[in-house]
């Protein structure tokens, strides 16, 4: 249910980024229709991730300002919609595709050619009150409004796990024990791999080790010096979660051959690599872009089942209202943070 600090008759307060370095709270029209096709989904939880903070630091390369950010959502239908009921809890799919083009036909909406992502290329759901296709409403039975909302930044590390094509025994490497990358890790480990982390921070990876059982945590400066005893080989799959193009370029060397590199993060950089170590590996790399439907599901099911503990992931919840002063903060100082979630 809506609290009565959310929305003011017909105006609602929402977070927006009005440029790099300046979040504040606003008051903007209450969407009281949706268009057709679309329904009407009341916010209960925004969790804040690394998309936020690079908007908030003017990192974002498909961003104009101003900008309602936003777009890990959880949420109560308005009224009856996508054969759900009113009142009913749903994850917000944030990927609106256009469903016309090539990679739609092809069952690919979530590298949609004319993708608009909420909270980035439109207005996103740190508000009271946004408008979204009933195709993207998934129904959140058996969550809690704050897992729903992390079900989302759990699918891009599931859709990249089901990208890779991993088997169970895979030796595996996730560079980045951030959000993104311990999300990687954990999927990757439920598939039966065999899972390290890299990291440079010793704070975020001892925090994947008191947190979540991780054992094979490496915070060499050199990525290079991993390769030693059973590791001379290197690994069948690494998965970059790092957002760093250096990153990237220094995970080559810890391939294995016949080995698959999957690219999760994104960098405005050219990625340069050796060639003829590239092609002696017969290495794949694969780009793995937002996440699919099933992704989603899979996520729901995993929490629902208890092989993903949100209560770990979860390292704030904080009120709209406090977020102007505390976002420069966040932003800053993320390595011991995994999840902070807003209640609009």
């Amino acid at each position: 249910m809506n609290r009565p600090e959310k929305m003011h008759a017909d105006t609602m307060t929402c977070g927006v980024c009005v440029e790099p370095g300046l979040f504040e709270l606003r008051e903007m029209p209450l969407p009281a229709e949706a268009p057709a096709g679309w329904a009407l989904v009341d916010i209960c939880a925004v969790g804040i991730c690394g998309t936020d903070y690079h908007i908030f630091e003017g990192k974002h390369p498909y961003l104009n300002y101003p900008r309602v950010i936003g777009h890990e959502l959880s949420g109560r239908l308005v009224a009856d919609a996508a054969g759900l009921g009113a009142g009913d809890l749903v994850v917000v799919n944030p990927y609106v595709s256009c469903g016309t083009c090539h990679a739609c036909k092809r069952g690919k909406p979530n590298c949609c050619e004319k993708i608009e992502v909420l909270g980035v290329h439109r207005d996103g759901g740190m508000s009271a009150r946004i408008a979204v296709p009933e195709g993207n409403l998934y129904p959140a039975e058996g969550l809690t409004e704050i897992q729903a909302a992390m079900v989302e930044f759990l699918s891009i590390g599931a859709h990249a796990v089901a990208r890779s094509g991993i088997e169970e025994g895979d030796r595996v490497l996730v560079t980045g024990a951030g959000p993104i990358g311990i999300g990687a890790a954990l999927f990757a480990r439920l598939a039966g791999a065999d899972v390290h982390l890299l990291d440079l921070s010793r704070e975020r990876l001892a925090m994947a080790a008191d947190k979540f059982g991780f054992e094979h945590l490496h915070n060499d400066s050199d990525p290079a010096g991993i390769l030693t005893g059973d590791l001379a080989s290197g690994f069948d799959i690494v998965f970059d979660a790092t957002g760093s193009a250096r990153a990237i370029e220094a995970g080559f060397p810890l391939l294995a051959h016949g080995s698959t590199y999957v690219l999760v993060s994104v960098v405005k950089d050219d990625i340069t690599f050796n060639d003829a170590e590239f092609h002696k590996r017969e290495t794949r790399i694969i780009g793995s872009r937002n996440a699919l439907k099933a992704d989603f599901m899979r996520v729901m099911e995993a929490i629902r089942s208890g092989k993903i503990d949100t209560d770990a992931l979860l390292s704030a919840e904080l009120p709209l209202a406090d977020l102007p002063e505390r976002f420069a903060a966040l932003a800053s100082d993320r390595s011991g943070l995994i999840k902070a979630v807003v209640r609009p």
